[in-house]
């Protein structure tokens, strides 16, 4: 059976809102939830949020439909970069499980894409994207193993919201060909969540095939997981070292008479 995650639900002032909203993604199904803090990079010292703590959301989680386990809900920072100086080194958001970019611009999409040490690229949802999606940085994205991201809740909506999303998910989808792709609510209540299955044949509408639009909700989600396990531990060094000749395939040092005979011989 699949893990479903939602990684994408806004962190909202209003606790009990923010409460109600993880129990229905418990109740649709969702096992893993990500509360998403977004900063807009207007200056150059931004103030990153402090996320609070898990343990404090509930005395109690909800149990997962159909599961026996309770909800596991990690906090996320979404970045929206308007200028480089916006992003700084990942170091500075060690606190969140998840790291992911709002790239405003192609050359900002293009760093996110090669450099950004990021978990998810953000695609526009409430506008139309004011650049293509280029094939050399998404693949570049796609081999250094970050996702790309479209929400669904500006969908939901507005009509015109509506198009954007679909026309923007079909501009990545025909760069990447459904790779690397995760879709999310970005729900700030209730009522803008949608069941997986649900969210898996509206991947079909932005022009996933049907194996990637379930992987978009379930296998894919749990990739951008643990990335962000990666990225926040080891940072992926490794270090090597040159193994030592055992002394059976060591060279013979040659002898004075050996080196005096090879001599003569030239």
């Amino acid at each position: 059976m699949s893990v479903f995650m939602d990684l994408n639900i806004i962190a909202i002032a209003d606790k009990a809102k923010l409460q109600s909203t993880i129990e229905t993604a418990a109740h649709l199904g969702y096992s893993t939830v990500a509360i998403n803090y977004v900063v807009e990079g207007q200056q150059k010292k931004q103030l990153i949020p402090k996320p609070q703590p898990v343990a404090e959301l509930f005395e109690k989680f909800p149990i997962v439909q159909g599961k026996s386990r309770p909800i596991k809900v990690l906090n996320r920072l979404t970045v929206v970069v308007t200028d480089a100086s916006h992003f700084r080194l990942a170091n500075a958001y060690k606190d969140f499980d998840i790291l992911a970019v709002f790239p405003k611009t192609e050359k900002l999409f293009h760093a996110a894409c090669m450099t950004y040490d990021v978990d998810i690229i953000c695609i526009a949802a409430t506008e139309k994207q004011p650049f293509h999606c280029k094939r050399s940085p998404v693949n570049g994205a796609i081999e250094r193993g970050v996702h790309f991201e479209i929400s669904y809740t500006a969908a939901i909506r507005d009509s015109t919201m509506k198009k954007y999303t679909i026309a923007n998910a079909i501009n990545l989808m025909t760069t990447c060909k459904g790779k690397n792709v995760i879709v999310a609510s970005g729900a700030e209540a209730p009522l803008e969540m949608r069941g997986p299955y649900d969210i898996a044949n509206l991947g079909l509408v932005f022009g996933l095939s049907e194996g990637d639009a379930k992987a978009a909700v379930s296998t894919n989600c749990r990739s951008v997981v643990l990335h962000g396990e990666t990225r926040a531990t080891a940072l992926g060094i490794i270090h090597t070292m040159k193994r030592p000749q055992p002394p059976s395939e060591q060279p013979e040092e040659e002898t004075p008479a050996a080196k005096k005979a090879k001599t003569e011989t030239d």
